[in-house]
């Protein structure tokens, strides 16, 4: 029990005045719009890479994030960090994602690379695959080192998928078998920033697929995807 208490009574971080100035300034944007159409507004599709599979214990290594705006993968428009690790993962782990012992010590520090994160993100809604995951490692980051609640609205394209897509629905479980489906390229699996892509690139499939049904805008592809998770519990 005291070791879950402790979570309770973090203290906050602290954060420089022009620190705190970038925090303010990114809480003080409007929320996204999530009702205008994809082909008129700009979202973000994410993934990370971290030290393990234990969303208690693990680490954020990396974030890599590229915008899709318009309906367009914004090339220009992409985001990659490596946050400074106090001792680099495991061996195993870095075979993994290919991030070394020295690039991870090396690292942006914690806090100008969540800012940096924020900064690029505005209040675009954010795209994943299996969000849950993703979520939890940067909202526990954000927490952890500029003492954030993040609330932010995102999309799983692990449940959009199969919504769109009920006869595979049952075969394709994973990011690579929907990848490999729809025969889009990836260069390098488990680098944050190429799944990023990859996923962005999914995300348009699930997109134009979307707009065949009359969905056109990422609160349709939420309510999708609610209803995919409800359909998914009860099968």
């Amino acid at each position: 029990m005291l070791f879950r208490l402790t979570g309770w009574f973090r203290s906050k971080p602290q954060l420089s005045p022009e620190q705190q100035s970038r925090l303010s300034a990114w809480q003080a944007l409007p929320s996204a719009e999530l009702k205008t159409p994809v082909v008129e507004s700009r979202c973000v599709v994410v993934d990370v890479e971290t030290t393990g599979l234990n969303l208690m214990q693990d680490r954020l290594i990396s974030i890599g994030a590229v915008a899709v705006v318009n309906g367009k993968i914004a090339l220009g428009d992409s985001f990659y960090v490596v946050l400074q690790q106090q001792a680099a993962s495991d061996k195993g782990n870095i075979l993994l994602h290919g991030i070394s012992t020295s690039v991870q010590l090396e690292g942006e520090p914690p806090v100008e690379a969540l800012l940096s994160f924020l900064e690029f993100l505005g209040k675009s809604p954010l795209v994943a695959f299996h969000v849950t995951f993703d979520e939890t490692m940067i909202k526990r980051a954000l927490r952890d080192h500029l003492g954030l609640n993040f609330k932010h609205p995102w999309t799983d394209l692990a449940y959009v998928m199969p919504g769109l897509n009920p006869p595979l629905a049952r075969k394709y479980r994973a990011l690579d078998h929907w990848i490999g489906h729809f025969n889009i390229r990836i260069d390098a699996r488990h680098n944050a920033l190429a799944d990023a892509l990859a996923t962005a690139q999914l995300f348009q499939v699930a997109h134009a697929q979307a707009v065949r049904k009359k969905i056109s805008d990422m609160a349709g592809l939420h309510d999708l995807e609610k209803n995919q998770r409800w359909v998914s519990a009860v099968s």
